[in-house]
């Protein structure tokens, strides 16, 4: 007599690790498969030359949506990772030579932005407020809350036209700062998310309140630390955790019931409840047989919008750059112009604007004696830009090099003793995304909301998503909110088994 209780989560990333252990906490048996060697997604760990690189997302905010996991368990997180804050969040540079330091304290911001303009200082004081109106409804209410029905889009609605959802947030932001150099500092964000400023919903200023209101933080022995923390909690908690494991195909029976997954090696794995952290998009059209796809048949999916993709070079030094803040934003020449060859006209531009981690601010353990580590990330199209990666990526790599060694890096290239390159064909094959893009679907209003991939799939019962791909979208409070949606969709086991079969400790 079965007990239906057994779930399959396909993908490691943050939100699958995160999905195993709230369907742990909830009873089930849990399998979790990765396609790689290493726990993570794209938080995966590159270690190299004596250097320890965080390959993915290092901007910790919300934190507590991590200890959440741990809490769940009876586990007290400060006995598996530390973070430790960062200050500034970010430090934004432009080409005349002039710097931001974004910071959580108002009056911080407020000088600074005097010395830009003090005619904005009562335009941010503005903005702010409505930033704040628009997490308390956007974060607050809506990121946990699964939008797989019209009838709750259609109750959200009249906050969506208060809050001017409709707009972009370069747009909004445009409404209350004047100085042009402000308005990139204040539209920036949803960047590191997959969006463009230009095209994407007002809705993602929350994320200038929500890096106000809990900070922005980095774990001690880098964000890798966390996904080592996650996989000890996962193994201590009974979740059965296979690595090198890809899975070929989600099956599904006649009556349209998800029952297993079908791994590359021909291994079948049967569930009750299949949760995937693949990009959606990836997952319809090659996982899923046509016929089990009514709402998302192959036409369907080829025409959302994918995010950019990434070119990202991590690099050791064999001195220090203490001039550095942890997480600087470097800026180039052109703005709208840049963003609209990497988003709309997928051409790979001359010019580039740039986010440099330089993890040894806070954390110096993480490069041996006198050496540093950094990575430095630089948006670019996607494949469909039809970019010849195997010989631009070098050439990249030298024009990059140029710019950071005239924007505070002197003598940089002399100094490198260390280098990895990744371009947007590894987040095709490696991580598996539709056309290499980064973040999945991109987060304009169409694509947003009950808009975006459900996590709740309206197709086959019994699938789920979480991740960057699915509600409420990119980015670590997103993936994290993702798999906190699963507790409203899927079901309760019909036979729990008791966290204390695996030594539950009270927190």
């Amino acid at each position: 007599m079965t007990t239906h209780r057994q779930a399959i989560v396909i993908g490691a990333g943050y939100g699958g690790m995160a999905a195993a252990i709230r369907l742990r906490a909830r009873g089930y048996e849990v399998t979790l498969v990765e396609a790689n060697e290493q726990l993570g997604g794209r938080g995966a760990v590159w270690k190299q030359d004596g250097f320890t690189f965080d390959a993915g997302p290092t901007v910790v905010t919300a934190p507590h949506l991590f200890d959440e996991l741990f809490l769940l368990m009876g586990r007290d997180p400060r006995d598996y990772f530390e973070l430790m804050p960062v200050e500034p969040f970010y430090r934004v540079s432009f080409p005349d030579g002039t710097s931001f330091d974004y910071v959580g304290d108002e009056e911080r911001i407020l000088e600074q932005v005097a010395r830009f303009n003090p005619d904005d200082v009562e335009g941010y004081k503005k903005l702010a407020a409505l930033c704040h109106e628009i997490f308390k409804v956007g974060y607050e209410q809506l990121a946990h809350t699964p939008f797989d029905s019209v009838s709750t889009m259609l109750r959200i609605i009249p906050d969506f036209l208060r809050l001017k959802s409709y707009r972009t947030v370069y747009g909004l932001v445009a409404d209350h700062i004047k100085d042009e150099r402000l308005r990139q500092v204040f539209t920036f964000q949803p960047l590191l998310v997959g969006g463009n400023p230009f095209q994407t919903t007002s809705i993602y200023l929350l994320i200038h309140w929500l890096e106000r209101k809990w900070g922005v933080w980095f774990p001690k022995g880098g964000t890798g630390a966390i996904v080592a923390a996650l996989g000890r909690l996962m193994e201590e908690t009974g979740i059965d955790v296979r690595l090198n494991s890809p899975v070929a195909s989600i099956e599904v029976d006649g009556a349209g019931q998800a029952t297993g997954v079908i791994l590359e090696s021909g291994e079948r794995l049967q569930a009750d409840v299949v949760v995937s952290n693949a990009d959606p998009s990836v997952v319809y059209t090659k996982m899923i047989d046509r016929r089990h796809r009514t709402w998302h048949p192959d036409w369907r999916v080829k025409n959302m919008e994918q995010s950019m993709s990434l070119f990202v070079a991590y690099f050791g030094t064999d001195r220090k750059y203490e001039n550095l803040a942890h997480h600087e934003i470097i800026l180039g020449p052109r703005y709208k112009g840049l963003l609209t060859d990497i988003f709309q006209r997928k051409i790979l531009a001359d010019d580039f604007s740039l986010y440099l981690h330089a993890p040894g601010r806070s954390d110096p353990s993480l490069a041996p004696e006198g050496h540093d580590g950094f990575y430095v990330l630089s948006p670019v199209p996607n494949l469909l830009a039809g970019v010849d990666w195997e010989t631009e990526a070098e050439r990249y790599f030298d024009r990059i090099i140029d710019e950071l060694e005239r924007r505070g890096m002197p003598d940089l290239r002399k100094h490198i003793v260390s280098k990895k390159l990744v371009d947007p064909r590894y987040f095709e094959t490696r991580l598996r995304s539709m056309n290499g893009a980064a973040f999945g679907p991109s987060p304009i209003f169409r694509q947003s909301a009950w808009f975006r991939y459900h996590n709740r799939s309206p197709d086959v019962k019994g699938l789920y998503f979480v991740g960057a791909g699915t509600h409420p979208g990119a980015g670590l409070p997103g993936v994290l909110g993702s798999a906190k949606v699963l507790d409203e969709v899927v079901p309760a086991p019909a036979a729990p088994l008791q966290l204390a079969d695996h030594g539950r400790k009270t927190a």
